[in-house]
């Protein structure tokens, strides 16, 4: 499991946006030359920007640090996604022998809720773009396909089996 999130990484490595982190305490994107906050980069990462935070000191990679701070934050100070069940039932898990089954399920589940969301958002942008009516008429259009090819599969079904020429050499040659 930790082998291919290290491919992944590694595939991802040049989009990511570096940021340093210093002994004061204060971010700071070199691409941008500029100081960031928790918030900057709370809204880099919903840009669908890729980070990763360095202790400047160190060299350390503490992304995973600094995202958990912003996960923080909105927990705080925005709108919570986890209640205190939740969050009580994950801090269970650390050191359980499920652990790394729990974090892939997490991973694969939101990943999955990520897809179905962006399919949702495609056909929302298709119905937007071709109208109520274009979008009925496509709907339209697939059932009428599907009832014509569930019509011919049930005539195909209740129908006699036909001769084919090779049935008739057969017979002819029986007689």
């Amino acid at each position: 499991m930790g082998g291919s999130g290290q491919r992944t990484a590694t595939l991802h490595m040049s989009n990511e946006r570096v940021i340093k982190k210093y002994a004061n305490r204060r971010l700071y994107d070199a691409s941008q030359s500029r100081h960031v906050t928790l918030d900057d980069i709370r809204k880099m990462i919903i840009a669908g920007e890729r980070i990763k935070v360095i202790e400047d000191k160190t060299n350390e990679d503490i992304t995973r640090l600094i995202l958990l701070q912003v996960i923080a934050d909105q927990e705080q100070f925005g709108r919570p996604i986890f209640s205190t069940s939740f969050l009580e039932a994950l801090i269970r898990f650390y050191g359980n022998s499920l652990q790394g089954f729990l974090s892939a399920y997490l991973e694969k589940s939101v990943e999955t809720f990520m897809r179905q969301q962006e399919a949702v958002h495609a056909q929302l942008a298709r119905m937007m773009t071709t109208g109520p009516l274009g979008a009925m008429t496509e709907l339209t259009r697939q059932n009428l396909e599907l009832w014509a090819r569930m019509q011919e599969s049930m005539l195909a079904a209740f129908a006699p089996p036909r001769e084919t020429s090779n049935d008739k050499k057969d017979e002819d040659k029986t007689v």
